[in-house]
């Protein structure tokens, strides 16, 4: 745990009694503040309760002489509308911030200087964050990993000198963290999601920009429009700048993609860094922009090519995407399940070919129409919950899809015909392009129902 002594002495309310934000209560009482915490839920106010920490119902509570309040993530902010305690807050004049801000002060407070790697994107940031910190682990360094992957971010050692802190960050923490400063700020990309919590893709990017504006070197992709505009915009107010690209090889600074070979760019001049060719936790061209975020934000050490090479081949892949489970005979199931909507479903797609894929759940706005270009690699599909009937009517003829409902009879379907195919390596693919929450809690769960059955299956023999 950190312990946030730079609150020591105030008096601190904490709203929302999830995984952060009961680490968070816990993380300011630890450091000598006074707290007190709130859920509208009785299922968190409970575990407060048993946790030791003082709950006080904000309902009716006077904020009077609250220094802070620390809002979980998943608590509306600005959209659809602020919530009750948002407004609340604001009336009174209380500072409105999240459980990145308060290990940013603390950093701030205790070792300003210690390594701190933040990064964010619409998608890749997961992938990315493992594989940064794997990345420093196998140049020798101790290695806390936590933010948005998993781990609340004030769970983890306090910051050091001689400790790395690599933290991946959603808008919504971002939205919470103002003072956020990291040493090297990845921003991969930006594209349609969260528009339920953000309004417009202005607003959206807007937050997404704040994890690189204060980093001293700033990491941007600049695949697309919106990511090239900050990192231009970034350059003019005179900031260090990383560009990042798969698809431009040409740019004259930066690290680029060609082929499979990672190339740095100075002034025009290319040199070689690694070769992703046959590293199977970094399969597809996506994960190109992934690996180029991560030796960039080794700083000097992505000059070490023995050892970026050593790393980047050694790195185990991330749980839940493209995760390789195994083969049934010469059929080869891959969980995708952390592909919540097209453009992260689109880089499985990519990838590979001969896909029996299993998809649907809880549509996102836009649906998979934007992959239509990419169901010539698609052998049939199997759709599964909500968005079932929708996707059925957007694949219409293109290939044939069959109707499973749930994981398991979509899994039994796409393991028969795949094993009947004439074709040498059919891919049975998880990649939903949908959120989780019509069957599943979280992508998670999802994805380890699929691994699940899947296992069951290689269990038995192939027909």
């Amino acid at each position: 745990m950190t312990p946030i002594t730079s609150f020591a002495g105030k008096r601190v309310a904490v709203f929302g009694l999830g995984a952060s934000g009961l680490v968070s209560a816990q993380a300011l009482v630890a450091g000598g503040a006074d707290v007190v915490v709130w859920d509208d839920h009785r299922p968190g106010r409970e575990k407060a309760a048993a946790a030791g920490l003082k709950l006080e119902d904000f309902v009716t509570a006077d904020m009077t002489g609250i220094e802070s309040l620390v809002l979980a993530p998943g608590v509306p902010l600005t959209h659809p509308y602020p919530h009750w305690i948002v407004v609340k807050a604001k009336a009174a004049g209380v500072e409105i911030i999240g459980d990145i801000e308060l290990f940013i002060r603390e950093r701030a407070h205790i070792a300003p200087k210690s390594p701190f790697v933040a990064i964010t994107g619409t998608n890749g940031k997961s992938t990315t964050t493992a594989l940064v910190a794997h990345l420093y682990q196998t140049f020798g360094y101790e290695v806390e990993v936590g933010g948005n992957i998993g781990v609340p971010v004030l769970a983890l050692n306090p910051p050091s000198d001689k400790r790395v802190h690599v933290i991946e960050c959603s808008s919504f923490q971002i939205d919470l963290a103002p003072s956020l400063n990291p040493s090297f700020g990845v921003l991969l990309n930006i594209t349609v999601d969260h528009l339920d919590r953000h309004g417009t893709m202005e607003h959206y990017s807007g937050i997404k920009e704040r994890l690189v504006a204060k980093a001293n070197v700033a990491i941007v992709g600049v695949d697309d429009d919106i990511c090239a505009g900050i990192a231009q915009k970034l350059r003019a107010q005179g900031r260090t700048v990383v560009p990042i690209s798969i698809h431009h090889p040409a740019i004259p600074d930066g690290i680029v993609l060609e082929g499979t070979r990672l190339v740095r760019k100075q002034g025009g001049v290319a040199s070689p860094i690694a070769d992703l060719a046959g590293i199977p936790s970094l399969r597809g061209t996506h994960n190109g922009q992934n690996a180029a975020a991560a030796v960039a934000a080794l700083g000097p050490h992505g000059f070490e090519l023995e050892l970026v090479q050593k790393g980047l081949e050694t790195f185990p892949g991330l749980a839940h995407r493209m995760e390789e489970i195994g083969y049934r005979g010469k059929v080869l199931y891959i969980n995708d399940s952390k592909a919540t909507n097209a453009d992260a479903a689109e880089k499985a797609l990519l990838s590979l070919d001969d896909i029996y894929w299993i998809l649907g759940g809880r549509a996102k706005e836009g649906g998979i129409g934007p992959l239509q270009p990419l169901f010539h690699k698609v052998a049939k599909a199997y759709l599964i919950g909500e968005a079932a009937e929708p996707f059925a009517k957007v694949i219409g003829e293109a290939i044939p899809y069959e109707f499973c409902g749930t994981i398991d009879r979509a899994v039994e379907s796409a393991t028969r015909d795949a094993e009947a195919a004439s074709t040498s390596a059919p891919v049975v693919l998880l990649s939903p392009a949908c959120a989780s929450f019509d069957q599943f809690p979280n992508f998670e769960k999802r994805g380890d129902k699929f691994r699940e059955v899947v296992l069951a299956k290689l269990a038995e023999p192939p027909i």
